[in-house]
């Protein structure tokens, strides 16, 4: 095993050069106009465009363009970000571990309950409970994310009033955000260690509304495809076998058939956990969620280079890694994968 994490470890920076060369490349595209727009910031600049475009060597071949980003990049320089007004890294540093902080608050759930409920409808094959789950997947599945975000928002923020709405903290609380000590970045864990109870409490209302909704469309598809390999499992030779040496139900159905179950659901919840990381770009632009993916979409509408590519080689660390841990867990699940 430990050979196959260096060799995964050394994929890394062979992944993120070839995707730094498709995404610098795809860059090109643009006019060196385009290309110069993120680093106007006044009228002035704007008088003096070809200046811009010659100081930054917007004309250069792509070898020379390139290879100057990539020298840059190593050194930590990911260039200025117009959307958020700040440095691309750190506006990453700023923002990532509040997507971080949205994405183990969502995952959790999302996988246990889909684990439970797939489990529970194959158990009951036919019966009413898996005919009402299985209506309610097809109906979270067909619902478009922005359309769900929408409904939460009109049902328990602005009819009901349980919730709050978009943003990260009620206007009572953000002043004392400054006070804080951070430890993490993630603000209700460090609201909780600076024994300030209320602030992280206020974090993780604003957070319920939006974990709500991705829980709802992303455990859809896990559930259905939990209740597939469950009935597959079941009919199995080994279940079978299980069965005739008198074994309990509970032992058959947890130990020998949900744990065959699980592979696929392994890939799942980590194309789930890739995706979450990477920002939920539509959820966190209906909630203002000041995550990475409300930034993301800015920096696309703003047509902002810098944070594209700064978003780019995000993604691709994450992909990677947690495609390792992913390889990973398969080994523990099942005894029959090896790593040779």
């Amino acid at each position: 095993m430990l050979n196959f994490i260096v060799r995964r470890l050394i994929q890394i920076p062979v992944v993120m050069l070839v995707l730094s060369l498709m995404v610098v490349g795809l860059t090109q595209m643009l006019t060196p106009e385009q290309r110069a727009a993120p680093y106007i910031r006044s009228e002035q600049q704007a008088a003096r465009l070809e200046q811009i475009i010659e100081e930054r060597g917007l004309r250069d071949p792509f070898p020379v363009q390139y290879g100057r980003w990539f020298s840059k990049t190593i050194s930590g320089d990911l260039g200025f970000s117009k959307a958020s007004g700040k440095d691309v890294l750190d506006t990453i540093r700023e923002r990532l571990p509040a997507t971080i902080e949205l994405t183990i608050i969502t995952a959790i759930p999302i996988l246990l309950l889909s684990i439970w409920l797939g489990t529970l409808s194959a158990l009951h094959k036919d019966k009413m409970i898996d005919q009402v789950l299985r209506v309610l997947t097809i109906i979270a599945y067909s619902l478009p994310t922005f359309v769900l975000g929408i409904l939460m928002l009109a049902i328990f923020y602005a009819y009901l009033g349980w919730l709050p709405g978009a943003g990260q903290l009620s206007v009572v609380n953000q002043f004392a955000v400054g006070d804080l000590r951070r430890y993490t970045g993630m603000l209700s864990v460090d609201a909780a260690l600076n024994g300030r109870w209320d602030v992280a409490w206020d974090v993780i209302r604003h957070m319920l509304l939006p974990a709500a909704t991705l829980t709802i469309v992303s455990s859809a598809s896990i559930i259905k495809v939990m209740r597939n390999n469950m009935l597959e499992a079941l009919t199995s030779d080994y279940v079978r076998t299980a069965r005739a040496k008198g074994l309990a139900p509970r032992i058959v159905n947890n130990k020998h058939a949900r744990r065959n179950a699980l592979l696929s659901i392994v890939t799942l919840g980590g194309f789930l956990i890739i995706g979450l990381l990477g920002g939920s770009l539509i959820t966190e632009t209906i909630f203002a969620f000041p995550g990475i993916g409300q930034w993301v979409v800015q920096a696309a509408l703003q047509i902002d280079l810098a944070a594209v590519l700064g978003f780019a080689l995000l993604s691709a660390l994450i992909v990677v890694v947690v495609s390792t841990l992913v390889d990973i867990l398969y080994g523990v699940i099942d005894p029959r994968v090896r790593f040779d």
